[in-house]
Parts: C-alpha cells; structure tokens; sequence
C-alpha cells in the first residue's frame, strides 16, 4: 500500500498565477478536515485553497472541492492524481494566488494536477507492505548459499550476527513466506535453524526499514 511518509510542498507558476500544493499523511477524515482548515487559515488571502484526499486500504473514502474555481477544474482533477498514483491515507491542498490572466477549464485543469504531482514529488512516498521478520541461525559453510537467496529474492537483511554460527535476521514479505523456507531447507540440508516472527507492517524508508 503506497502511502505518504512525510509530506511535503511544492509551488508552480501558470501564466502569473501561483499554485501551492501543500501534501500531508493522514488517518481519518478529521484529520482531512483540519488540515484543509489549516492550510485555509494559513493562506486566508489566497483566491483559492482546493483540495482533495484519499482514506483507507482500499481507498474507500475520497473527497474533493473546487473551493470557487470552475466545477470539473480542480478538486476533482487533483483526486484523479492522488487514485492514479494508488496513494492512499493522504491529503493535498492546492493554494491559487491568482495572477490576473484567465487560465481557460484546460488550463486550470492541468495547472491543479501539476502541482499535485509537484507537492506528491516533494514528499517521501513509501510502500508499506506486509511481512514477517526472520530468523535463520547457521553454521559458517551455510553462510554463502544463504546470503546468495537473499540476494536472489531480494529479502531484506535487518542484520548478521556472528558468533560460534551465523544468524541471519531478515524481513520477509508474508507472501514470500513458504517459498522462502523451503528454499533455507533445501539450500542448508535441513540444518539452519529457522525462528519466523509476528506478522507486522513494514516499508523501507529512504534506504532504512521501518516497522509500523
């Protein structure tokens, strides 16, 4: 599920006019509705504060406002960029500052979805994803066909402790999760000694594993 880790903000120009796209991770309509108040308040003298957002795992929820622009030109066209990125649990307030030339529905319509794609490039997007943490313990003639599986799957390594033997920890996406114990036994003779963790939602985040 692609969603947004931190927020961000971006600012494009349209023919003199100033379009702000504030971006912000969110967990419920309330939190929709005040964000989109805040950001109301913060830009009170703007022409226009549009918005849109988008909740739930299946993107269940899903509003949009034009706030005084054309109907069709820019609350709506900011949502369609939100559902065609699959984004969910992420709001997006686009600020105008209007710059004295009219635009035209086309106009507006590209100028609203442009600065949503600028603000949702300005943020840090992650993948969550579920999986569950493993632990493989072997001995040192095992080490290398292990680390070669890892590489092949493209597991994650959360860290290798050496002792007497080697301990692999890894994060396993669940439905990798058979396949990549049939392959520790077939690849080790049936002697690593394998520890599967709780399931847990988990994304890389700018190079790091985070668990949620």
């Amino acid at each position: 599920m692609k969603t947004v880790y931190s927020g961000g903000e971006a600012e494009i120009v349209e023919k003199k006019s100033r379009f702000i796209a504030t971006v912000r991770p969110v967990s419920s309509e309330e939190e929709a509705v005040a964000f989109i108040a805040e950001m109301k308040k913060k830009y009170w003298d703007a022409r226009h504060n549009c918005s849109a957002f988008v909740i739930g795992d299946r993107q269940e929820m899903s509003r949009c406002s034009d706030d005084g622009e054309p109907a069709q030109t820019a609350g709506r066209p900011m949502l369609d960029v939100l559902l065609r990125e699959d984004i969910h649990n992420v709001a997006v307030v686009v600020t105008r500052y209007f710059g004295g030339v009219l635009l035209g529905t086309g106009g507006l319509v590209r100028a609203y979805q442009k600065s949503v794609q600028e603000g949702l490039a300005a943020s840090v997007i992650i993948d969550k994803k579920e999986g569950r943490r493993l632990s493989v313990g072997t001995d040192y003639t095992g080490l290398g066909k292990l680390q070669y599986l890892v590489a092949q799957n493209g597991l994650t390594l959360i860290d290798t402790v050496y002792t007497e033997k080697v301990e692999l920890l890894l994060m396993v996406p669940s439905e990798m999760q058979e396949q990549t114990e049939k392959e520790i036994i077939e690849a080790t003779n049936g002697k690593a000694d394998i520890s599967w963790g709780e399931m847990v939602l988990y994304a890389m985040v700018e190079g790091k594993l985070q668990i949620f």
